[in-house]
């Protein structure tokens, strides 16, 4: 438009420029330099080049813009990947037990695994959201998960000799409670479920892909918290072990109970998300 002799302050409306007064700094360096590109400059050369320094420009300006719109950035929430069909079997299953009260709730018998490493990334991913806003795809990080390091027939080892044994220690019969588990392989193995049958314990058929439901879930994510906050080298899996018991034995009952009270929410939510992803 310079070459073509259009007037500053037309130069400045057809793109959008609030002051032809730039126009006008830029047709003067043209008319000098045949260029509107900054002149080299002496001494420590540039770090980044104009192509770096416009997408740092961009990406500022679209933080402020999502800051403004009432978006803050959040580490995404790692849950598992759920598919059509997870999410059809979880609406189910909470609508199966939208009536169970917490009497109902406390007479599970609760199991869970978890990982624990020595230590390397936490592998934290962001993403904005805004407060209070419902727990969408792109708020989470997929997980699968992992295989533990049990089989089958030390699955039934642990069942028959600490499970029984722990009912024992509490005088309670198998009658008395339901024993929940996911649907590991290990758990769902056919001489597992004889198992189950010979020794007269009721299973609660559980969910796939539903670690929210299972309050032992909210347990292993402090006791791995506390476990990073330890000012502590820990050295091996047999120190690793040592630390993860110390800190399982340290939680008290009243954070349990409130764990259990909280099943019918977390079924609630599962409905209210119609079986997809929710705050727990």
């Amino acid at each position: 438009m310079i070459e073509r002799g259009f007037a500053s302050r037309e130069i400045a409306a057809k793109i959008g420029c609030k002051s032809h007064v730039t126009i006008l700094n830029l047709k003067k360096k043209y008319e000098e330099t045949s260029k509107v590109e900054d002149k080299q400059r002496s001494g420590q050369p540039r770090k980044l080049n104009e192509r770096n320094e416009r997408t740092i420009i961009r990406r500022l300006m679209t933080n402020e813009s999502l800051k403004r719109n009432g978006l803050s950035a959040r580490v995404k929430r790692k849950k598992p990947l759920l598919s059509k069909k997870h999410r059809e079997n979880r609406l189910k299953f909470a609508k199966r037990f939208k009536d169970w009260t917490v009497s109902d709730w406390n007479r599970v018998v609760w199991s869970d695994e978890s990982k624990f490493q020595i230590f390397g990334s936490d592998g934290r991913e962001y993403c904005w959201k805004r407060q209070g806003e419902t727990l969408k795809d792109a708020h989470i990080k997929p997980t699968v998960k992992f295989g533990g390091g049990l089989d089958a027939e030390l699955y039934r080892q642990i069942l028959s000799e600490d499970f029984m044994e722990t009912l024992r220690y509490y005088d309670l019969s198998v009658s008395d409670v339901i024993f929940q588990q996911d649907n590991d392989p290990k758990h769902t193995a056919l001489l597992t479920k004889q198992w189950f049958e010979d020794n007269n314990v009721e299973v609660l058929p559980w969910s796939p892909q539903s670690p929210d439901l299972n309050p032992i879930e909210h347990l292993w994510n402090d006791v791995d918290r506390r476990l990073r906050a330890l000012n502590v080298t820990i050295r091996g899996k047999d120190a690793l072990w040592e630390h993860v018991s110390q800190i399982w034995n340290e939680m008290t009952l009243e954070t349990c109970t409130k764990l259990i009270e909280s099943m019918p929410a977390r079924i609630q939510d599962v409905i209210n998300a119609k079986g997809g992803y929710t705050r727990w």
